[in-house]
């Protein structure tokens, strides 16, 4: 009971990999949408995408970078590139297209953007693709 109050971590390799992997997971959900062309007319209809001069385009990225990031972090390849898409995608979806608004009406991207800043500081960890290709991924 004494670890559970204290500092220290527990099982911090496992938790953060469980986390990074039902993140990845929920942005491949988002992304999956990248393959339904009638639902991508309906986004590229919006008010914020009208305005680019290749609305569809604009749609074809954001959910083709969600998907992209999303398969990246699932699988902790690449990890930190996933979260710089993820960073970069769901800032624009906070900031562009909800008008900032992330205080109190659209939330979900911004929390994507902080569980990204998570995973980009500590990095795939020990259970991902990154450890097996580039190192043990221990953290310290």
């Amino acid at each position: 009971m004494n670890k559970f109050f204290s500092a220290e971590a527990i099982w911090q390799e496992g938790g953060l990999a469980l986390i990074r992997i039902i993140v990845g997971l929920q942005l491949v959900y988002h992304g999956w949408e990248v393959f339904d062309p009638a639902q991508m007319k309906v986004y590229a209809a919006w008010d914020t995408f009208k305005q680019s001069d290749f609305p569809l385009l604009m749609v074809y990225l954001g959910k083709g970078s969600e998907l992209v990031a999303g398969i990246l972090l699932t699988l902790g390849l690449l990890t930190r590139v996933g979260c710089l898409i993820t960073i970069g995608t769901m800032l624009y979806i906070t900031f562009i297209i909800g008008h900032g608004k992330f205080w109190y009406e659209d939330q979900h991207p911004f929390l994507f953007v902080l569980l990204a800043l998570v995973f980009l500081v500590t990095g795939g960890g020990q259970w991902s693709a990154d450890a097996l290709l580039f190192g043990k991924g221990l953290r310290r």
